[in-house]
């Protein structure tokens, strides 16, 4: 037998389908923000080169393009 649902009870439910909707939006965590391991690991692979002083700064590159 086929169940029969009022159309408030349709309402309530598309109401609350939103509600729930708008909290995840909300809650939602930014994918981008996240590293992968592999990311990860780039980056303290970075921060270890800038700390052992093996990187260059935009403006020394700059400077040398300039003086070639």
């Amino acid at each position: 037998m086929a169940e029969t649902i009022s159309t408030n009870k349709i309402y309530e439910t598309l109401v609350e389908l939103k509600r729930e909707v708008d909290f995840i939006k909300n809650h939602m965590v930014d994918v981008d923000v996240i590293l992968t391991s592999e990311e990860n690991m780039e980056l303290d692979e970075s921060l270890k080169e800038l700390e052992e002083g093996k990187t260059f700064s935009l403006e020394d590159i700059k400077k040398d393009r300039e003086n070639a």
